[in-house]
């Protein structure tokens, strides 16, 4: 396969003129049989998304083969190819139906977007911070408990949230770091001097910024400035325009740089359905538009109804440079839970997973996913 007359996405560069070619599955110096003309277009990788729970009615959490591979499928429809899902704040034993079925879909590989792992969002949260959890299932942060899962998932725990106030949590982050697994800082209360020290233990991410911990102050910048001054640490966003308004969107880029955003959707089973009311662990949600919040609490936000891709034109109605929305939900994310050297750039040797997107609208006018034409 060969690309023609695109722009194609460059980390380093912006945007460059040039041909993209595949040979099979992989990107490669020439490619011949079929040929797109991305004229007028922008080539960018395939989407990653490390942080969402559901989507077309289904939950990651319910552990279901049929779930997730309807989740896999919707999400490779909407150019996320690289799908990291994540758990929510639920008994052990219902975490451990989520990795074992994430790992046997893993084994079978059936088709849709790629997962590459597993997120744990809980249980390992803070009782003031813990948002649409259910605070019947937090549980302070357990090592020897995060050992079990991640070989209940046969490896494929790849990042874990953690509130570094509870008690335990230091020697909890050093442990999983020894694991491979990532560590986010989020849905908590830490201070500044809390969140540095478990950023000096080896937590690498924060978990969707500014939601689930204390405001940014001037005498107290708790998590976000900890997060600021520790280079290396990445910060996840839900662009979808309701979690944060755009000036704290265009704020966060210019304060880490976009070599340091991951655009996340956490979006929910309500994505790509109705409005209505659905299940959301242990509890329900209530969606209308754009907005989804906890039945009785109207002003509990519980995760998004948008794609990733919708957060990507999201960003750039913000007035985020598209060069920048693109890194943040390929690049940067892939290089967060290790999966950079095959995805997140347009490089040879990697897979060949790219959406030609037109240069007007951002629409979709073509995906290949690891060589193959999937629209």
């Amino acid at each position: 396969m060969k690309v023609i007359n695109g722009r194609v996405f460059d980390p380093e560069q912006g945007f460059v003129q040039r041909d993209l070619c595949t040979d099979g599955s992989l990107i490669a110096a020439a490619g011949d049989g079929e040929v797109i003309d991305a004229a007028g277009g922008y080539v960018i990788p395939g989407l990653v998304d490390v942080h969402f729970h559901g989507a077309v009615g289904e939950d990651f959490s319910d552990a279901t083969a049929e779930g997730l591979q309807r989740i896999a499928d919707f999400e490779l429809s909407q150019g996320v190819m690289y799908i990291c899902p994540a758990g929510m704040t639920l008994p052990e034993d219902q975490l451990r139906a989520i990795c074992e079925n994430t790992a046997a879909h893993r084994r079978e590989n059936r088709g849709g977007a790629e997962v590459v792992g597993l997120h744990l969002e809980g249980p390992f949260l803070s009782m003031a911070k813990k948002g649409a959890q259910n605070a019947d299932y937090l549980h302070a942060p357990d090592a020897a408990m995060l050992a079990r899962l991640q070989e209940a998932a046969q490896g494929a725990v790849r990042l874990v949230t953690v509130a570094p106030e509870e008690p335990g949590a230091m020697e909890f982050i050093r442990s999983a770091k020894e694991m491979g697994i990532t560590v986010s800082v989020g849905h908590t209360t830490a201070d500044y001097d809390t969140a540095m020290e478990a950023f000096r233990c080896g937590a690498s991410h924060a978990t969707h910024l500014y939601n689930g911990m204390p405001s940014l102050h001037h005498r107290a910048p708790a998590v976000i400035g900890a997060a600021f001054d520790t280079p290396g640490v990445r910060a996840e966003l839900i662009c979808d325009g309701v979690h944060i308004h755009g000036a704290m969107v265009r704020l966060a880029f210019r304060l880490f740089g976009a070599e340091r955003m991951v655009l996340i959707s956490d979006s929910l089973r309500a994505a790509g359905m109705p409005d209505g009311v659905y299940p959301f662990g242990g509890q329900e949600i209530e969606v209308h538009g754009n907005r989804a919040t906890i039945v009785g609490h109207p002003e509990t936000l519980a995760g998004s109804v948008t794609s990733l891709m919708g957060c990507l034109r999201q960003a750039v109605q913000f007035d985020i440079p598209l060069h920048d929305a693109v890194r943040a939900c390929t690049l940067n994310p892939a290089q967060a839970i290790g999966i950079d050297d095959r995805c997140g750039t347009l490089d040879e040797g990697k897979d060949a997973s790219f959406i030609l997107l037109d240069e007007k609208d951002l629409s979709v006018r073509a995906m290949v996913f690891k060589g193959r034409r999937i629209a």
